[in-house]
């Protein structure tokens, strides 16, 4: 079964309180997604392999660590992953964006994909699919699935919020993707809303209510 990881990091735990509240601006929930999404980073990338490279300092000549040439891959959920991408990206610049547009139908509360555009060697590539919520697990699981379908084989799943019953559906149709959340919440609600939850991510960040 993949990895559960809980980033309980302070400041993602403070940050996270705060994104939570209803009063929150859009402006302001932009700029906390963006911010857990980087904080959690520094977990996330937290295994990347090092080689040794031979730099010279004002001193002395020296060999030190530097990142392996290993190629990554960011690829957000539409349209709510979307926040998260920059957060990532400022750690590692040199990564690749993919997109999966996905929406939920209401009446079955199950994900419609209407969008793939990845990079072309993204079966070479450590792959970090980001969606702020992690609810029934439907469109992660689907997202997964379309990377898997492409190649994609080393797959890792960020969000800042999740529900048990996403957590297992995604662990069970997907048990070699580890997850990585900031929080794992109560419960879905009747309506597929975690709870307690920060509401409909997509809505909060794009000021669509």
């Amino acid at each position: 079964m993949a990895k559960l990881e809980v980033i309980n990091h302070p400041l993602i735990q403070h940050k996270l309180s705060i994104l939570r509240r209803t009063d929150t601006s859009t402006k302001a929930f932009r700029e906390l997604v963006n911010e857990i999404a980087m904080l959690m980073g520094y977990e996330v990338l937290r295994d990347l392999p090092l080689e040794d490279v031979e730099i010279e300092t004002p001193i002395t000549k020296t060999v030190q660590k530097q990142i392996a040439g290993k190629k990554l891959a960011i690829v957000p959920i539409l349209r709510a992953g979307i926040g998260m991408v920059d957060g990532l990206l400022s750690l590692v610049p040199a990564a690749k964006v993919g997109h999966i547009g996905m929406y939920r139908d209401e009446e079955t509360l199950q994900p419609v994909e209407y969008l793939v555009k990845l990079p072309e060697d993204i079966n070479q590539r450590q792959v970090f699919v980001v969606d702020p919520m992690l609810a029934t697990g439907g469109s992660a699981i689907l997202a997964v699935d379309s990377l898997k379908k492409r190649g994609a084989s080393n797959i890792k799943f960020v969000c800042l919020v999740s529900a048990p019953e996403g957590v297992k559906a995604l662990q069970e149709a997907h048990p070699d993707v580890e997850i990585f959340t900031a929080a794992l919440d109560e419960h879905l609600n009747e309506h597929g809303y975690i709870v307690p939850g920060l509401g409909d991510a997509g809505d909060r960040l794009f000021g669509t209510k």
